[in-house]
């Protein structure tokens, strides 16, 4: 990438990272084509993503990108077999390696005068490589949309970040995990980066004071510590975390320490966040791999909140505290045993985009 010299960082034009509960204009996300993400449980893949336009398309346009023309013919059966209306629904044609457009996607930030986007690298969580296609989204959608671009670099570098090791609240706080960012032995996104560099390119680019760290995220995530399979803001005040009540469970430990830590944390206006806690479901094993299963992997759309479901008896317990937390839309369970095949749900496939203007 050439470098770049930029008059004025985001942060100084007053650009802030929009919370996702915030009013969207889209959603994106990338019609599944990649059978390896699904061993052996591709084929009711693309009927859950069809559930997931559905419920997001009847608040929102959907935008997704589609290999062909032969794709993207086989997505509009699929979609309409599923009664979805198509015309809340754009294709745009763009080869990618995977469909996990919350990671490889732009980071949407707005000011008085409208929408921009951060571009962060992508490098297939620094451990796949079948990226190199993936990393042409923000380009692509920044090419389509015409609107100001930032990249975000580190002496001339691109930064590293994938958009689920982050969560924010719109607020100037933001919430990730010590073991996917500063981990130096393991899937390392910016070899030598301290917490202290994170926290700058946070503020600089995304308008974030104040960042708070957890530890460990959960077994079975082949990220290696994503937030958003972990903890989530609900709103500007308030945080869900996962909970695991079984000692032997691998989760236990972790998740205790996190609990732990949660309790000093302070938000960006000098208060402390209200916390609740979430159930997880029973391990989701393939092959003898732990699944990510997570209900933390939800989707906050236009018109409802979406929740990944395990056919587990912690599925009406984890959609029931949400829907507590959030009333200003339905909480809709997704059935997602298929889903996380691929090692990801709900929140991992979409990204959203946000309006202009805060929602009425």
């Amino acid at each position: 990438m050439k470098s770049q010299i930029l008059e004025k960082l985001p942060s100084e034009l007053g650009y802030r990272l929009p919370a996702e509960w915030e009013n969207h204009e889209a959603t994106w996300l990338g019609w599944p084509h990649n059978r390896s993400d699904w061993p052996g449980r591709f084929t009711p893949v693309p009927w859950v993503y069809a559930e997931i336009v559905r419920r997001i398309s009847a608040g929102e346009k959907t935008r997704i990108f589609v290999e062909s023309g032969e794709h993207e013919r086989h997505a509009r059966t699929v979609l309409r077999s599923a009664n979805v209306d198509t015309n809340d629904v754009e294709f745009f044609v763009f080869e990618t390696d995977r469909g996990w457009t919350r990671d490889s996607g732009p980071q949407f930030i707005k000011n008085a005068s409208g929408i921009a986007q951060v571009n962060f690298g992508f490098n297939g969580w620094a451990k796949y490589p079948d990226y190199k296609k993936d990393r042409k989204i923000p380009g692509f959608i920044s090419k389509k949309l015409g609107i100001r671009t930032f990249w975000a670099t580190h002496n001339d570098r691109p930064i590293i970040l994938e958009g689920g090791s982050v969560d924010h609240n719109g607020n100037g706080t933001l919430i990730t995990t010590e073991e996917c960012l500063l981990n130096e032995a393991v899937q390392t996104r910016n070899p030598g980066f301290s917490r202290n560099d994170y926290e700058k390119a946070f503020h600089d680019y995304i308008g974030i004071d104040n960042v708070l760290w957890l530890g460990k995220g959960i077994a079975g995530d082949d990220t290696h510590g994503h937030v958003d399979d972990l903890c989530r803001f609900v709103n500007e005040k308030t945080l869900v975390l996962v909970e695991e009540r079984n000692q032997r469970d691998d989760n236990y430990k972790p998740l205790c320490e996190n609990k732990e830590r949660i309790r000093d944390f302070t938000l960006a206006d000098g208060t402390k966040p209200d916390v609740a806690f979430i159930p997880m479901p029973e391990p989701v094993l393939f092959k003898g791999q732990r699944l990510p299963a997570s209900y933390a992997n939800f989707y906050f759309s236009n018109a409802a909140v979406l929740v990944p479901t395990f056919d587990d008896p912690n599925d009406r317990t984890a959609l029931g505290l949400i829907a507590e937390l959030v009333t200003d839309r339905p909480v809709i369970g997704i059935h997602a045993l298929d889903l996380v095949w691929g090692l990801g749900t709900i929140h991992c496939l979409t990204h959203e985009q946000p309006a202009a203007s805060r929602r009425p």
